[in-house]
């Protein structure tokens, strides 16, 4: 009997992560588009059919041909701008690292955005190629004259950046499908570079061919990156453990504040004699008050009936009269 996982079919079935090597097949494209970037270079600066053919391009001004697309081109272009682009699958690529608990994916993203900017930054400014709004002669190639836009930036980095997400591809189904998704956003980017007047055609197919170079050249990277992976997650478990082991810091002491006060500084009280024969009694924590002569409760005045713990006075005269039993309110003796 079979069980699901030999009901699914084999490409749709989860794998782990795959990590593409350096084949034969992968070396032999390599070396062919090294070979075509290579004859770009060479035709651009001997002025040969390659230049000849950008001037014709650049003369037919695709953008009065076509005005109508003009602003979504305008909008679509920026799917080679390395920002936008760069944020976009740095996310996404970041929940797979989540996923996969993997750090991968964004090694191989920013292994291959490193090289991109070495590789094709060094190839603007060494060559200094003028772009076609800034051309100076018809027919000239416009080389070492302080531009940057050869090989194509844009393109190289569409090639890269969505070239990646099918280089992560974890089967071969959804690597063939993400292929021809990123070849279709780098053509597409590439023309559009071409019909805005930004680039010359041979600027476009370098950028093509540089940013291929890179995405075949990161097999090589592999054994690096895992390296790189294995060191930062050891690093991040010993900077968790001495957190997770440190000890709990001490509550604040408010500074101005009272301080209790220990075994060896608590006020010693005076005591206090019966009878009152030993000495006035100290007023605790009333300085304010001069010290009392202090009574035992026998010298003390017993509680009158009244309530009163005042002594009579004999001097001292009732207000009123007491009323007596022949008297009444109101009333004098003898009514």
């Amino acid at each position: 009997m079979r069980t699901n996982d030999e009901l699914v079919h084999p490409e749709e079935r989860p794998t782990e992560p795959v990590r593409p090597r350096m084949t034969r097949t992968r070396l032999g494209i390599f070396v062919a588009t090294s070979v075509v970037y290579l004859a770009i270079v060479v035709g651009v600066l001997t002025t040969s059919w390659p230049v000849r053919f950008d001037w014709q391009v650049m003369l037919f001004r695709p953008y009065k041909q076509w005005p109508e697309i003009h602003t979504f081109l305008d909008y679509f272009v920026v799917l080679g701008q390395r920002g936008p682009t760069a944020v976009a699958v740095a996310a996404w690529l970041g929940w797979c690292t989540y996923r996969q608990k993997t750090l991968r994916p964004l090694l191989v993203l920013g292994t291959s955005l490193l090289l991109l900017n070495a590789t094709v930054g060094a190839a603007k400014l060494g060559m200094g190629r003028l772009g076609p709004h800034y051309a100076t002669s018809i027919g000239s190639n416009e080389m070492f004259a302080g531009g940057d836009i050869f090989p194509s930036g844009h393109t190289a980095n569409a090639v890269v950046t969505w070239g990646v997400l099918a280089y992560l591809a974890t089967t071969p189904r959804t690597r063939r499908i993400s292929s021809v998704i990123a070849a279709m956003l780098a053509l597409g980017v590439g023309m559009t570079t071409v019909y805005l007047g930004t680039h010359w055609m041979s600027d476009v197919t370098l950028g093509w061919s540089a940013g291929l170079l890179v995405l075949l050249a990161l097999p090589w990277f592999e054994v690096p990156m895992a390296r790189a992976e294995t060191w930062l997650l050891a690093a991040w478990h010993q900077v968790r453990s001495r957190t997770v082991s440190l000890p709990a810091p001490a509550a604040p002491v408010a500074i101005g504040g009272p301080r209790p006060a220990g075994d060896d500084q608590r006020p010693v009280r005076e005591p206090v004699g019966v009878g009152g024969r030993t000495g006035a009694r100290v007023s605790d924590g009333r300085p304010h008050l001069s010290p009392k002569p202090h009574t035992v409760r026998s010298e003390r005045t017993p509680v009158t009936p009244g309530g009163s713990r005042r002594p009579p006075s004999p001097d001292r005269a009732p207000r009123t009269a007491p009323l007596g039993p022949a008297t009444g309110r109101g009333r004098t003796v003898g009514s």
